[in-house]
């Protein structure tokens, strides 16, 4: 839980103090924004060997690595004197952060029976839910009250606990020893890289760089998707391969993975979305946005462990599909707000999603995993958490292309209703115009800022229009991921253990 909170907590801390490094470091926005994407790249590499990497040196010992040098690499964040350096170590970070998750989720599969797995995943799932709403929170208090380098030295306590706990109690299983006689599958790591990058660069950058408007971003995509066919087939064919995707024949599972993308889908895409439409529209700081996204992870923490106990008296799947429409109602009660919104039309909508969020994560991990054997728990559950990165990288890309492409569309179809021959364009004109002249403004800059606020109306109502729809849009995906529920097994029931049980 420590070393997963910690990993988690770095993949949105960092947001908000961006402009703070860049200034520090003498840096423009657009270098700075390699400190976030270096980070997610390496760490989306090593997400999916983890599985790979745990068997051929040792749970524990790969473990026990992996957060003393995120440790270490977060302390040279904190003190790097330069972008570059700190770009480096970003990556570090990342590749050290990768094998975090999959890990602990791993080794609390296996430490839990079946039936005590929803109530370990409860608990565990708090990391990976809070932790990115916490984020912008404790970052923007910290860079404010002290220095953008905090938010790194705050991993510095946080990765030491965890490597004492990681070292009394983390103990390898019997199957897991390490094979030097399997040999390593290199050209399997490296097509792996090299996809992975290119992915999630082009996600990063995507926005930024206009999509396929760019060179770059058509390569990238280009290389990505002719390295994933190459590694594809080299995994299916190999004899030890470094991902194991013959996993994905386990039915549930494999629909598990896919509901678990679209989750990182509609959860990281919403947590950007939310605070740039109340920072733009509502004018609150990074700070005030940051608090006022707290109700999810506190609906979160009142309903994962809740959920988690529960669990083996009912159907997984059932609770799953409650999940699902929770999140549905809290994004459809978002998308009818309006730019009078107040602090409780916030809250309760959140705090819903949460609880929701907490009925889809605990049920939909106890069914993806409860088929898969024990020898390969390390490697799915890598695969389950790369998705999820990925999921939450095109969410992010998407809901932030469409963000502006409404905001166009809807400035354009609301224009052109502002013109001189509506009564109420005139109206609303000479009331500014006065308004401007009453405050010593001549004639001519009357009008024109006239002119200026009223096209500042429309942008305003334009952008909140194109946030309704996109909060509309998530409404429509937590809908659409509920029939493919009916095809994930329900799990086995343990004798003995009550005909709940899983």
């Amino acid at each position: 839980m420590f070393c997963t909170f910690m990993e988690v907590l770095d993949t949105t801390v960092v947001n908000v103090s961006l402009p703070h490094i860049g200034g520090n470091l003498s840096a423009s926005i657009d270098e700075v924004t390699w400190v976030l994407t270096s980070y997610l790249v390496a760490n989306a590499i090593i997400l999916p060997i983890t599985g790979w990497l745990s068997n051929h040196f040792g749970r524990k010992r790969l473990l026990m690595t992996s957060v003393i040098g995120f440790t270490l690499a977060s302390f040279l964040c904190g003190a790097a004197p330069t972008l570059g350096l700190l770009i480096l170590f970003r990556v570090i970070q990342g590749a050290c952060g990768g094998a975090l998750q999959p890990l602990s989720q791993a080794v609390l599969l296996e430490a839990f029976p079946p039936e005590e797995r929803g109530k370990a995943m409860g608990f565990w799932g708090l990391g990976i839910v809070v932790a990115p709403v916490l984020g912008p929170v404790l970052g923007g208090w910290l860079t404010d009250a002290y220095s953008w380098r905090w938010v790194f030295y705050i991993n510095l306590p946080v990765g030491i606990i965890s490597l004492l706990m990681v070292k009394a109690y983390v103990f390898d299983p019997s199957y897991i020893s390490r094979k030097e006689d399997q040999g390593i599958d290199y050209w399997g790591i490296g097509m792996l890289a090299v996809w992975v990058a290119a992915l999630q660069i082009a996600f990063d950058k995507g926005q930024e760089l206009d999509w396929f408007s760019s060179h770059f971003i058509n390569w990238l995509l280009v290389i990505s998707a002719t390295f994933i066919v190459a590694f594809l087939a080299r995994e299916l064919m190999a004899d030890h391969p470094v991902v194991n995707l013959r996993i994905f024949k386990i039915r549930s599972y494999a629909t598990g993975v896919f509901l678990m993308t679209v989750l990182g889908f509609v959860l990281y895409g919403s947590i950007v979305l939310i605070p740039i439409w109340l920072q733009t529209l509502i004018g609150y700081s990074a700070v005030t946005a940051g608090f006022t996204m707290m109700p999810r992870g506190l609906g979160s923490m009142v309903g994962m462990p809740i959920i988690g106990t529960i669990l083996p008296r009912f159907d997984a799947r059932k609770v799953l599909v409650v999940g699902l429409l929770l999140g549905a109602a809290s994004t459809y009660r978002l998308s009818q707000l309006n730019l009078d919104v107040g602090y409780w039309d916030l809250f309760w909508p959140q705090f819903v999603q949460g609880f929701g969020l907490g009925c889809i994560f605990v049920p939909l991990t106890t069914i993806s995993m409860a088929h898969v054997p024990r020898e390969g728990m390390g490697n799915a559950t890598s695969l389950f958490n790369l998705m999820r990165n990925l999921g939450g990288s095109v969410g992010i890309s998407v809901l932030t292309m469409l963000n502006t492409r409404y905001q166009q569309k809807y400035t354009n179809i609301l224009g052109s209703h502002v013109n001189a021959t509506s009564p109420a364009t005139q109206q609303w004109f000479a009331s500014l115009r006065g308004l401007y002249l009453s405050t010593g403004s001549g004639p001519g800059l009357a009008d024109r800022r006239a002119y200026g606020a009223l096209f500042g109306m429309v942008q305003q109502q334009a952008a909140m229009r194109s946030f309704l729809d996109l909060f509309f849009i998530i409404t429509a995906v937590f809908l659409l991921m509920i029939p493919l529920v009916a095809i994930m097994k329900k799990p086995a029931t343990r004798p003995g253990a009550g005909a709940a049980a899983h």
